[in-house]
């Protein structure tokens, strides 16, 4: 089977489409994979690194409070729906597997305009405005929530399936983890998204004197490679000395081992990071951005907490002091712990990869 994936700019987005890939090649040696991006996301790096051919577009997204700015993104799109046309003409694919971002966009316009089926994939409880603008161009809307259907205008084509996790999320082992990392004592994973997020990049900066100072944990910390350099300028300025046990990274390229290693993960709440940490039964403080759509991430964080599943702090919440309190009464109470990882039970959705693949083989029979 001959198959595009489309998807871009934040690892949210990327990584879904990866691990469909990933998933798919397992399932059929002979599977060919091209993927389609922009030079301005993470699919440069990722996709690559994940052995992966890719095809670049240029194309941004809507902006909805500078309007004027939106003649050029018109036009951008024209031109990236004709590039689309053309890639897909000659990769020849048997379908078409999109999940979000604006790069996804023109894509699913130029596989419906030449007769080639799609699926586009939704993270959230809420789509965004590229899952409902190509709603018409899909085979298949392949949801992660029931709810999402009652959001959709073809409720024909919906199929909750889940959120696809890496498989190196499902398949990996806290001990083994621990001991490839060489933890040996309570282990505190932070990060702010594949993008980083500046509040809680502060927010970690003001705790790190405190960290190294009490010495009590091990921690890894993910700025975000937009962000990583100005982080680290910072904890220079401050004369904050790391040492082995506090790691300062710009992105966490192992984040399988890293998390499934940790006893709690302090991070946001979008819908892969929540999925992971449900897989991985990891108890977690939950930091929702407030700049989403619908305020989707506090959403999906509040659903865990009513669950018992985790704890939440709000951006006007977030202080150094805070999240460090919060996180050493957690570790200081192994029975909370416990009770965390065992409520996650519910939100751990492992067939969703599996449930994908069987919609890519539908439509590469034509069964659409």
């Amino acid at each position: 089977m001959r198959v595009i994936y489309a998807g871009g700019g934040t690892g949210g987005h990327i990584n879904p489409a990866i691990s469909i890939a990933d998933y798919a090649k397992t399932r059929d040696k002979e599977h060919k994979v091209l993927f389609i991006g922009t030079r301005s996301g993470l699919e440069t790096r990722l996709v690559p690194k994940a052995g992966y051919d890719i095809e670049y577009i240029d194309i941004q997204g809507f902006d909805r409070k500078r309007l004027l700015r939106n003649a050029a993104t018109i036009r951008k799109l024209i031109k990236a729906r004709s590039d689309c046309r053309r890639i897909i003409k000659e990769f020849k694919p048997d379908c078409v597997v999109c999940t979000g971002g604006y790069v996804s966009g023109p894509v699913m316009m130029a596989a419906a305009a030449l007769g080639v089926p799609s699926l586009i994939h939704e993270q959230n409880v809420y789509p965004g405005l590229t899952v409902k603008g190509s709603e018409k161009y899909a085979s298949y809307l392949a949801l992660s929530f029931d709810e999402t259907v009652n959001h959709m205008k073809d409720k024909s084509k919906c199929v909750v399936t889940g959120n696809p996790v890496r498989m190196q999320i499902i398949n990996a082992d806290r001990k083994l983890a621990r001991k490839k990392l060489g933890i040996k004592r309570p282990f505190v994973l932070i990060f702010g998204g594949s993008l980083g997020a500046a509040k809680i990049n502060d927010t970690v900066i003001n705790m790190l004197g405190r960290i190294i100072s009490d010495d009590k944990i091990a921690l890894t910390f993910g700025t975000g490679e937009r962000n990583y350099s100005a982080v680290k300028a910072e904890i220079d300025r401050r004369g904050i000395k790391l040492n082995e046990n506090v790691r300062v990274v710009p992105y966490i390229d192992n984040i399988a081992d890293v998390m499934a290693a940790a006893d709690i993960t302090a991070a946001r709440s979008g819908a892969i990071t929540v999925s992971e940490i449900a897989v991985l039964r990891k108890p977690s403080v939950l930091i929702p951005s407030p700049n989403v759509v619908r305020n989707h991430q506090e959403q999906n964080a509040r659903e865990f907490e009513r669950r018992g599943a985790a704890a939440v702090i709000t951006e006007n919440e977030l202080t150094a002091d805070v999240l460090y309190d919060k996180i050493m009464r957690m570790l200081d109470d192994p029975a909370m712990l416990k009770s965390m990882s065992e409520a996650l039970a519910p939100f751990a959705k492992t067939d969703a990869l599996e449930k994908l693949y069987g919609l890519m083989i539908k439509m590469s029979e034509k069964e659409v």
